[in-house]
């Protein structure tokens, strides 16, 4: 399993822009793609003094899948327009690590 991370930041004034945006729009387009392979997506958000950061976790069975979604190059990012048009800055790259272990207790 691989997850496929990645930060995006915000103004104050636009995260709850952004985090709609992402639940209503972006998340449901990707899923519409139909990637073979893709497990889902988590959304990450912290206020920091300034501005406020968002992680994306997606989880792929492979790499082959991560490519599937993003193209040859799997860091490129994916970030659509009116993604851009809210965030005040973001990770020009996507990081992917293997999942080694996991361990669950109950449910979150």
């Amino acid at each position: 399993m691989i997850s496929r991370i990645w930060h995006g930041y915000t103004t104050k004034d636009n995260a709850d822009v952004y985090e709609n945006l992402l639940k209503t729009e972006i998340f449901p387009g990707i899923e519409k793609k139909n990637i073979t392979g893709y497990k889902g997506i988590q959304l990450l958000r912290r206020e920091l003094d300034n501005e406020v950061e968002f992680i994306t976790i997606m989880w792929f069975e492979n790499m082959k899948s991560v490519t599937q979604f993003v193209g040859k190059n799997p860091e490129k990012v994916y970030v659509p327009e009116k993604a851009c048009q809210v965030l005040s800055r973001f990770d020009n790259k996507s990081s992917h690590y293997e999942l080694r272990h996991q361990l669950e207790y109950g449910g979150i």
